[in-house]
């Protein structure tokens, strides 16, 4: 599995100073962060849907378009992966209610 992220992540690497007519990647970077991140909210929402109708193979295709966006965005932080498999880590053991009780309150 991490070679497939791997390669994800070096590919949008690669493709954020692309030519925006010819690059997806391009184009997302090129209108920045906010529709970067509204894309990632879009496709969040339609891995729901698809999850509610019980849509086996459209949650595998949503949550692969999930996972890209979210690779687009974490390259636009540059962030990687990496950042977020060793922030899982630093999770693992804990119990996800006192995980999220000790976070900081806003």
């Amino acid at each position: 599995m991490s070679d497939a992220i791997d390669r994800l992540e070096a590919v949008i690497r690669a493709r954020r100073a692309a030519d925006p007519d010819t690059s997806y990647v391009a184009k997302l970077t090129a209108k920045g962060r906010a529709k970067m991140a509204q894309k990632l909210g879009e496709e969040a929402v339609e891995t729901v849907i698809a999850a509610i109708a019980d849509d086996r193979a459209g949650v595998t295709s949503e949550a692969a378009d999930l996972i890209f966006h979210l690779a687009v965005l974490l390259a636009d932080l540059d962030l990687s992966f990496a950042d977020v498999f060793a922030e899982l880590d630093r999770r693992e053991g804990v119990s996800g209610l006192a995980e999220k009780a000790a976070r900081p309150k806003d």
